[in-house]
């Protein structure tokens, strides 16, 4: 029999590990002979440790186990307490439209046998047989892009970098994901290696670049070990290296950040590549032009690169296909706080927020009623039910004062305190600040001064909070201190009660 039990953190969490251990030993005790495979997770992370078991082709799911629940599962599979059915009829996973995760979950991370037998290099091949010009083009005509935050169309960024004169170009890969709700990134990493592996070539094809580096936070210790072992591996097998055979030289290294936040910000993140202390650098230049080492860089977050591979595979126009308006092919959503099914999700754009938390996320885990919804991570702005309407856009949110980002949705329900949550992104912020800018450094302080002056009744100081908020936005160099004032003003926005609550008790 062939078991499959996730490797990917989230699982290991919560016992995957121990769940396996018992599995190998139950076995070996029983004389049975069976595969397991540690795969990774299917992002249902309210079911882990989920076990798999192929019964006459089809994986059939059991969780969450613990060890005690193997031999029951060895006795009988069918009758088990804890059996879901064929993992592909769940409706969690019925519902999706994997691209980017199609193999997550599905195969071994690290064989490339396995990968390859499900789609994987085929868009590396494509890309070997066309001119950088044309790589360029067909990424710009999925309309990809960037799944980081920005929302910056990938295609112009690839073609600047194309266009610019220099003897040596890179490719940056941004894995230093810090939002808090967030874990795609690392999903991949641990879960699908390769195609990141894969997407960074077609862009070091696409741009000129021979050279790629991926930036991975040190808090994410399992990723960086899969990623360094699917580097050697692509190496070994020639996807690395002189590429494929074709005498195109395209190679990777992982490099470890510290953990700080703002390293998350393209510019900090290269300063920090460079060995140079992790502050934000002023644009112009473009690192687009003048990146890393001031030569012509390509920085990319995780999910637009590993999505680069199957647009390849399947063409643009399939990809572009998917979403509304400028907001094209899918997003993994990940869904995260107190809700009752929480994990990622990859659907195409233009779901309402509301279906996100209350259909597919199950609503509070407390079951008490949902009060707020905070979409991109500490910087995001805080939703109410009443803007749950919103399709899943990025012009969308946008025009109703909020923003995607890296997409990770966190609930509260009717519990949370909102000023208190003002409060802590201000203090967030004041805390990573990499202090190159005044209203960054200086502002984010004394936000957290203002709104406790708020808290203890000054009834002038919210008007003062909203014009710091201005020019917090308006005077920073980067997004850090510029989207502090998204979930600050939301909160006291669309949340004021809770403000007011705080002067009366203070009165």
């Amino acid at each position: 029999m062939k078991f499959y039990i996730p490797r990917d953190s989230a699982a290991k969490a919560v016992g995957a590990d121990a769940v396996a251990d018992a599995l190998r030993a139950e076995a070996a005790r029983r004389g049975l002979d069976l595969t397991l495979i540690r795969n990774g997770t299917r992002g249902m992370i309210w079911l882990e440790p989920l076990v798999e078991i192929e019964i006459d082709g089809i994986r059939h799911g059991f969780g969450p186990l613990g060890p005690a629940d193997v031999a029951a599962l060895l006795n009988d599979p069918q009758t088990h307490p804890k059996a879901l059915g064929p993992i592909a009829e769940l409706d969690w996973m019925k519902r999706q439209t994997r691209l980017t995760f199609a193999r997550c979950g599905v195969i071994d991370p690290l064989d490339l046998a396995d990968y390859e037998a499900h789609g994987g290099l085929a868009g590396l091949r494509r890309a070997l047989s066309m001119m950088p010009d044309a790589i360029v083009a067909e990424v710009t005509a999925s309309g990809l892009r960037g799944r980081g935050g920005a929302g910056f169309p990938t295609g112009i960024k690839w073609n600047t970098v194309l266009s610019a004169p220099g003897p040596r170009k890179y490719i940056v890969c941004n894995a230093d994901e810090g939002d808090s709700g967030t874990f795609a990134d690392r999903m991949i990493m641990e879960g699908d290696p390769f195609t990141l592996i894969e997407g960074m070539a077609i862009a070091g094809l696409g741009v000129g670049a021979t050279r790629g580096y991926v930036y991975i936070r040190s808090e994410y210790p399992d990723a960086i070990a899969v990623m360094q072992d699917a580097l050697d591996i692509a190496r070994r097998a020639g996807v690395l290296g002189d590429v494929l055979g074709s005498g195109k030289i395209f190679d990777i290294e992982v490099r470890v950040g510290a953990g700080a936040y703002v390293c998350g910000e393209e510019t900090s993140l290269l300063n920090s590549l460079e060995g140079k202390r992790g502050v934000v650098r002023a644009k112009p230049p473009l690192p687009a032009l003048e990146g890393f080492m001031g030569r012509p860089t390509v920085v990319n977050n995780v999910i637009s690169l590993a999505t680069v591979p199957v647009i390849f595979e399947k063409g643009a126009r399939h990809y572009a296909d998917f979403g509304l308006g400028r907001s094209r092919g899918t997003m993994p959503i990940q869904i995260a706080g107190n809700v009752r099914h929480g994990g990622l999700f990859e659907t195409a754009f233009g779901m309402p927020l509301g279906d996100l938390v209350n259909d597919v996320g199950g609503g509070t885990a407390s079951g008490r009623p949902v009060k707020a919804v905070q979409v991109g991570g500490p910087l995001g702005a805080y939703m109410p039910p009443a803007k749950f309407d919103t399709p899943f856009g990025y012009e969308e949110f946008d025009g109703q004062g909020g923003l995607i980002g890296h997409a990770g949705i966190v609930v509260f329900d009717d519990s949370a305190d909102m000023l208190k949550m003002a409060r802590f992104a201000m203090e967030f912020c004041a805390i990573e600040s990499c202090g190159k800018c005044t209203p960054c450094r200086i502002g984010a302080v004394r936000g957290v001064e203002t709104i406790d002056r708020i808290a203890q009744g000054d009834a002038g100081a919210a008007a003062l909070l909203t014009d710091l908020c201005d020019t917090m936005r308006d005077g920073s160099l980067c997004a850090l201190g510029g989207f502090t004032p998204f979930p600050v003003m939301s909160a006291l926005t669309h949340f004021p009660e809770d403000f007011a609550t705080a002067k009366e008790a203070a009165e």
